[in-house]
């Protein structure tokens, strides 16, 4: 959502949503118990005081202040990895595991384990009750689980000795994002495995759609 006013009062906080996490946001600090006010750090480095009640406070404390992988980085993470598990698959045809783990399976070269303890197979490939069931240790475990879910996920992962936690497109949240890392994991998170590796393989343009174009070239898989 975003206010248009005519431009921001000089000393206003603004608040300016991006699809880019990278982009600065406003930053949420500890709130003052005592005087019921929440400091808040502007995108200038200047600070101010909000009554911690008011809806400003509340919307910039859920703002997003956590920042993952940049694009070269996740191209890094793709291009190192050898296999993939999905944790959540699902033998449901019209979910959206179904076409990441179809596309993964068709366009990669990545080894593909479906996680899901209430299915045998999914698309012809057998599926694992858990992380700890599956052949090998993941160099990526992608992530199709509400977010509440997230922190325990996060548990599996490390105890499974993988690396790398993405957490699929439209699932967020941040403190188990920052636990991971904190564990010592590498943390994607509310992006699409599917969309990032089109992308960076020539099957998208920016706006993630097919660009129709045939290439001579050979894609880094």
């Amino acid at each position: 959502m975003s206010f248009d006013t005519g431009g921001p009062t000089p000393g206003t906080p603004t608040i300016s949503p991006s699809a880019e996490p990278e982009e600065s946001n406003p930053t949420p600090l500890p709130d003052d118990s005592e005087s019921g006010t929440v400091t808040t750090q502007l995108t200038n480095g200047l600070t101010c005081s909000l009554p911690a009640s008011s809806p400003l406070a509340k919307r910039l404390k859920s703002q997003r202040t956590w920042v993952g992988p940049n694009a070269k980085q996740r191209l890094a993470i793709l291009r190192k990895a050898k296999s993939v598990a999905i944790v959540g698959a699902s033998p449901n045809s019209t979910r959206s595991s179904y076409f990441v783990g179809t596309y993964l399976l068709q366009s990669s070269d990545y080894r593909v384990y479906f996680v899901n303890p209430n299915a045998d197979t999914i698309l012809g490939q057998k599926a694992y009750p858990d992380l700890a069931s599956l052949p090998d240790v993941p160099d990526i475990v992608d992530v199709f689980r509400k977010a509440s879910d997230i922190p325990a996920v996060i548990d599996d992962v490390i105890a499974s000795g993988a690396k790398t936690v993405w957490v699929q497109l439209g699932i967020w949240n941040q403190d188990a994002a920052i636990y991971g890392e904190s564990k010592g994991l590498t943390v994607v998170m509310d992006r699409c495995i599917k969309v990032e590796h089109a992308r960076f393989h020539g099957g998208l343009h920016l706006l993630g759609f097919d660009t129709g174009v045939i290439s001579a070239r050979k894609l880094v898989r």
